[in-house]
Formats: C-alpha cells, sequence, structure tokens
C-alpha cells in the first residue's frame, strides 16, 4: 500500500505540474492580450486628443483628462450607428482582430496541452498492458516448470510489486523443485544403503537356513552355532529397523521430546550402564569425572541413547585392557560432555564423514551400519547441541556442547 501511494504521488505530481504549466501559459497569454489591449486603446485615445487639440485649441489638458476620467454613461452612442456594441465590440479595430487571434492561440495551447495528457495516459495505458502480458508470460513459464526467470524491476507501482512478488514465488518454487530431486536422489540412496545393509545379514540367515534343512543329522553344536548366528544377524537387522525407524521421525519432525533439567552425571551413568557388557568383554575401564551437579534441559531418554551410541562407538575401536575417559562441565554459555578413548582412532580421510548416515570407516567391524553416531548427532542438535570429533595422538575425542540460550 505504501508503494502505491508514493506512485500514486509520483502522477500526482506530474499531472499538477502539466496544469500548472498550462495556467502560467494562458496567464502569460492574457497579460500580453491586457498589454495590448491597453496599448491600442491608450494609442487611439492619444490620437483622438491631438486630433481635438489642433481643432479646438481653446479645450485644456485638464478638461480633456476629466473626459477620460469621466465614469458616467454616454446619453449617446455614435458607434451603434455602425453595428458596434459598446457591451460587445471593441470601438478600436485592431483589438477585434487581435482578440480573433488570441482565442485561437489560447484553443491551440488547450488543444496542445490535452494532447499532452492524453499521450502520457495512453503511453502509461500501453506500458502497463506491456507489463501485465510480461507477467502473463512470466506466470506460463512458471506453469511450464521453466523457474530460471530474471525479474530486475526496482520500480513501485503496482504492477512491478505483483512482478516482485512473483518472483519470490518462482525462487520458492524453483527451492521446492529442487529440494524435492534433491530428496529424491537422497532417499534412492539411503533405501539402496538400507537394502545393502539388510541385504548382508539375510544372506547369511538364508545360507545358514538352507545348511539346516538340507543336513537333518548335523551335529547338535554346529546346529546350534547356526542358530545362534541367525538369531544374531535376527537381532542385527531388528537393530538396524529400530535405528532407522528413529532416524526417520527426526527427518519428518514428528518425535514429541518430554524435556526437563536433568543432571549430566544421571544421564552418563544410564549411558555407562548400556554399555557395561561390552566393556568387560573387552575388559575396558570407565573413568568418569566432573561436578555431579552440572545440569542440562533435554529430553533425557533421547540424551541417553545419544551419549550411550557414542560411548559404544568409542568401546568397538578401542584396543583390549585399555580405558574410556567421560568428563563434563559448564561455563556460563554451555554444558560439556567430552568422551576420549585410547584406541586406534579415526583415519584424516574419514573424519569428515564421521556423523554421515551408512558410513562406515576402514576401521568399522563388519556388522556395524554406520548409522549409531548419524543417529546420536541429530538428538544432540535436537537440544540445542553439537557435537564434534577431533584425532587425537592416540585414541579419538569426541565433544558434546549444550548451549544454554
Amino acid at each position: 500500500m505504501e508503494k502505491k501511494n508514493v506512485k500514486d504521488k509520483r502522477l500526482l505530481r506530474i499531472y499538477l505540474f502539466t496544469c500548472l504549466c498550462l495556467l502560467l501559459i494562458m496567464a502569460a497569454i492574457t497579460r500580453y492580450e491586457y498589454n495590448k489591449y491597453v496599448n491600442n486603446n491608450n494609442d487611439a485615445i492619444v490620437r483622438i486628443v491631438d486630433c481635438v487639440k489642433d481643432k479646438y485649441p481653446d479645450v485644456t489638458d485638464k478638461e480633456i483628462l476629466n473626459i477620460i476620467d469621466d465614469n458616467s454613461s454616454p446619453e449617446t452612442n455614435l458607434f451603434e450607428k455602425y453595428g458596434i456594441l459598446k457591451e460587445s465590440d471593441s470601438i478600436v479595430d485592431s483589438n477585434r482582430s487581435f482578440y480573433i487571434k488570441c482565442l485561437v492561440i489560447n484553443l491551440g495551447v488547450v488543444i496542445i496541452f490535452a494532447l499532452i495528457v492524453l499521450l502520457m495516459i495512453f503511453l502509461r495505458n500501453k506500458s502497463r498492458d506491456k507489463e501485465i502480458k510480461q507477467i502473463i508470460n512470466y506466470i506460463e513459464e512458471i506453469n511450464r516448470k521453466n523457474y530460471k526467470l530474471e525479474i530486475d524491476d526496482l520500480s513501485e507501482d503496482e504492477l512491478s510489486v505483483l512482478k516482485n512478488e512473483i518472483y519470490k514465488t518462482t525462487i520458492m518454487l524453483k527451492e521446492n523443485a529442487e529440494n524435492s530431486i534433491s530428496d529424491k536422489i537422497e532417499l534412492k540412496k539411503s533405501l539402496e544403503d538400507i537394502s545393502h545393509q539388510i541385504k548382508t545379514p539375510l544372506t547369511s540367515i538364508l545360507v545358514m537356513l538352507d545348511n539346516l534343512i538340507d543336513d537333518p543329522d548335523m551335529d547338535p553344536e554346529v546346529r546350534l552355532d547356526f542358530v545362534m548366528d541367525i538369531k544374531r544377524n535376527i537381532n542385527n537387522i531388528n537393530f538396524l529397523i529400530q535405528v532407522l525407524l528413529k532416524l526417520s521421525k527426526f527427518d519428518s519432525n514428528t518425535i514429541k521430546f518430554i524435556k526437563g533439567e536433568y543432571k549430566i552425571k544421571n544421564i552418563v551413568d544410564e549411558a555407562v550402564r548400556n554399555v557395561e557388557s561390552l566393556c568387560d568383554l573387552k575388559n575396558i575401564s570407565l573413568c568418569i569425572t566432573g561436578d555431579e551437579e552440572v545440569s542440562i534441559t533435554c529430553d533425557k531418554k533421547w540424551q541417553i541413547e545419544a551419549i550411550t551410541n557414542i560411548v559404544k562407538n568409542c568401546v568397538e575401536h578401542s584396543f583390549d585392557d585399555s580405558k574410556i575417559d567421560i568428563s563434563y562441565e559448564e561455563s556460563n554459555v554451555y554444558a560439556e560432555i567430552i568422551i576420549r578413548d585410547y584406541g586406534e582412532g579415526i583415519s584424516e580421510k574419514d573424519l569428515p564423514h564421521i556423523f554421515e548416515r551408512f558410513f562406515k570407516s576402514s576401521a568399522s567391524k563388519s556388522d556395524s551400519f554406520g548409522i549409531g553416531l548419524a543417529l546420536a548427532k541429530k538428538i544432540i542438535e535436537s537440544d540445542k547441541g553439537n557435537i564434534s570429533v577431533d584425532r587425537m595422538d592416540v585414541g579419538t575425542k569426541f565433544s558434546i556442547k549444550y548451549f544454554k540460550i
């Protein structure tokens, strides 16, 4: 509305300026006409005075001036005999011809300015028609899914505002189209990764089931090993499905977080309990230090899962009989958890991809799916946190920061 008012004011100023020019020209013509009338009348009076003085020398100048200044109506009108009316006709013949000339000039000026105004209106309508056709062409191109349009219009009239809005809509549609293509590519890639992850354990299960079916007299111990392997592969598939379901919920923003104020110590203790059996298998000790009063605002269940995934990753890549350090502290800006292992570490080329979904480093085990850290990152970021990883001289260090603002 403000832009429209600015445009209307500009047009109003143009029309007012045109009218002012017309008035000034008409005033100048009127002034010129008046001066000409005065000059012609004065010349006629001067000639009459000279003639009177020549024929009647006894008449004084004062008497002549009194006659000229006398405002009373004459008793007789000499000029009516010649068809000259004092109410409508000028006695001076040159004034009559000059009046006709001025009338023609005035009409000409009015006609010229009227044509100028009509031309301005015509050009404006023509320009608007051109812009409307251009807007129609833009919309037709958008309907053809052609979003590569350039609309450079810095003016402020209604059509320009409409074109700018169309441009914004075009940019939005273009981004949506690009995102849709990108989403399809990502979905295709994810489905390929998921099928690959599921295909391996399913193939293993089918092979073992075929062996069990083909050899009914199989040694009971071998049969039990096959059954246990089948169970392990089924558990792996179930784990993969559960994690993928969780990731899909994060991607679709359908998770309802139940947030509260929780001490980091309690979260870490729960995560440690989840990996105690893995630590016992590799004889890995967990060293936990930190201020027990440090707390964060989060969804406790999900944060426990995130910390569990990170600690589990550290355990899997740690050497036997080693240790994992877990410490936590806070500043005025954030609370931080640092988890460090002293294992095989992460290679330089794998470091930028460590949190990517389905990424498996060169040191990963064959039964690893490469989605635990990706899920942990999603969970931490949902609670205004971030996670980073650093290569150390020995092992790897994960830093998790939960910002208070």
